[in-house]
Order: C-alpha cells, then structure tokens, then sequence
C-alpha cells in the first residue's frame, strides 16, 4: 500500500455547534460509519477506512465569527518549520504547533488571503485511499481574492504544482493545482459580488448526486449551486450542511 507525501490531503476535519446531528446527517447521507475516538471526537468512517472525523466549533473560533466549517489536514515533514515558513509568507497562525498524544502534531493558519487551513504531521505513515471511491473526499477547492497571489503562497508551503489552467469565462481562469503525482484540487478567484470571505470546499464522491441531494435537503441541508456538469463529464454541488457548514458533492462521469 502507497503512502501519502509531503502535501497531500491526509484528514478532514468538521468543526460544527451539533456534532451529534451533524454526525448523525453525514453518516446518513454518505453512508459513513461514526467510530468515536474520545468523548470529544468522532471519526467518519469509509469503506477504505477513516476519512476525518467532527468536534464542536471552538469557543474562540465561535466568538470570532466563524461558522461551521469543515477544514483540512495538509501533510509536511516539520510542522514547526511549516508555520515559520508560512508567517513569512504571509499567513496568520491561529494555533500554533500542538501535539495530538499517538496522533501526530498540528497547527492552523490563514493563508494571506484569510483561508483557514492545517498542517500536519502524522506519527504514523498514512495510506493512500482511492478518492474515486465513494465516501471519499475527492477535490479540494479554494475560492479566494487573488488565486495567483494564493497559488504562490502554497506553492512555496506545501510543493504543490499548476497542473494546468481551466477557462471560465466571465467568471475566470480556474488554476488546478497538483502533488504527490496527482491532481488535488482548484483554485479560483471569487466574483466581487460574492462578499464571503476566502474559504476552502471539500467535494464527497458520491454514487447518485440526484438521490443524494434529495436526501440532504430532506433532512435539513440546503443546496446552495448545482447540479452542474464539469468539464470531463462529472457532475457536482454545493451545499450547507443542517448547521451551516458548506461542502460539496461530486460524482463521476457514467461510464
């Protein structure tokens, strides 16, 4: 079995005020299996094994103003030295290295452009799962104010590499950025019309975008875009979870 590199996607984090039903809604709507880790965290589980997991919102990040969210976990060799070298490029450390007793160490940041991310390192090498596999967490996509300026700063941070450029038109040239050998994700600049601040959406492969946005909306999300077809033929969607946290669904083309 392959294991994850130096800037890979390893752990998604929710961070939500109802980590009980927002359990409860992922678990039903992706076909998750909940595995608690300690009375304040619980693990989402896929069929390739653990995928992240939810907690409460923490009261300084509540008191900041910030909603739900779900975050992710980006995988360096020091995290000490990654947090050193990112308040030199600019970002803005809202937790500074903690350790994760058996776990790993961590910290958060914004990026320059004020996106939240993690970097981390685990203690344990950590297999790579096929995210075309449904109940994967397949894309990873950053709306901010200047995708050039954001693309540098986790060029620099993480190695990651312009895979190429997708055309939007009126909306854009879209940046789809790459490491490990593999596209990750994208990376665009927001219309001045959309006021929400810099934020990254995680997209969950699904089987049925259809049956599965049916099922989110009838149990207290709310579709927010889609779906769409992208290009090569999938078809996506954005949505807020019942306590407002945005995330995304995608599924493959039909073959």
């Amino acid at each position: 079995m392959a294991h994850a590199t130096n800037g890979s996607f390893v752990w998604f984090d929710l961070l939500t005020s109802e980590p009980a039903k927002a359990v409860e809604f992922y678990c039903r709507l992706i076909g998750w299996k909940a595995q608690p880790f300690n009375a304040e965290y619980t693990m989402f589980v896929g069929s390739q094994g653990p995928v992240g997991g939810a907690m409460k919102l923490p009261d300084q990040a509540s008191k900041m103003g910030s909603p739900p969210l779900w975050t992710s976990n980006v995988q360096v060799g020091d995290v000490d030295a990654s947090v050193a070298e990112a308040k030199k490029l600019g970002a803005r450390v809202y937790l500074a290295p903690t350790d994760i007793p058996n776990v790993g160490r961590y910290a958060v940041i914004a990026d320059p452009q004020g996106a939240s991310i993690n970097v981390f390192k685990s203690k344990q090498a950590v297999e790579v799962q096929d995210v075309t596999k449904p109940g994967e967490i397949t894309w990873s996509e950053l709306a901010t104010t200047d995708h050039e300026s954001a693309f540098i700063f986790y060029s620099k941070l993480f190695a990651w590499k312009r895979s190429r450029d997708f055309d939007m038109g009126p909306m854009g040239k879209y940046v789809i950025f790459n490491g490990g050998g593999r596209d990750l994700g994208g990376m665009f600049t927001k219309p001045k019309d959309r006021p929400a601040p810099a934020a990254w959406l995680y997209y969950i492969e699904v089987p049925n975008l259809a049956a599965a946005i049916e099922s989110a909306k009838a149990h207290g999300g709310k579709l927010l875009n889609g779906p769409v077809e992208v290009p090569g033929g999938a078809h996506i969607a954005q949505l807020l979870d019942p306590q407002g946290a945005a995330f995304a669904l995608h599924e493959l083309k039909k073959a």
